[in-house]
């Protein structure tokens, strides 16, 4: 058992749900809690970085508990109160050879 223990998030998934008289998808949030997420303050190198390649500011990275197959990029998120959108693609490492509880990182910019 580690010491370090995350915080619950909600991940808002987008679900079809049907189609509109025009023949184009109906989507509804289906909120997802994540349990044992980090959330850390993105370092000024990765601020920088992210906002020459993408045109976004990262805000906060959230480390992802191993085991967890949600989806998240380019999805929005809920925690502190606030709602967030990830962006970029999830890097993510070798479960084994990873010692903690996590494998995976996503930067999160703020979504109004």
């Amino acid at each position: 058992m580690s010491r370090i223990k995350g915080i619950e998030v909600t991940l808002i998934n987008k679900v079809e749900t049907g189609k509109d008289s025009f023949k184009n998808p109906i989507f509804e949030d289906k909120p997802i809690v994540v349990e044992n997420v980090l959330v850390a303050p993105t370092s000024s190198d990765d601020i920088v970085k992210q906002l020459d390649l993408t045109g976004k500011t990262a805000v906060y990275t959230l480390a992802i508990p191993k085991g967890d197959l949600n989806n998240w990029q380019d999805v929005e998120v809920l925690f502190f109160g606030q709602r967030w959108r990830t962006f970029g693609i999830p890097l993510e490492g070798i479960e084994k050879l990873i010692p903690l509880d996590w494998n995976k990182k996503v930067m999160v910019e703020r979504y109004e």
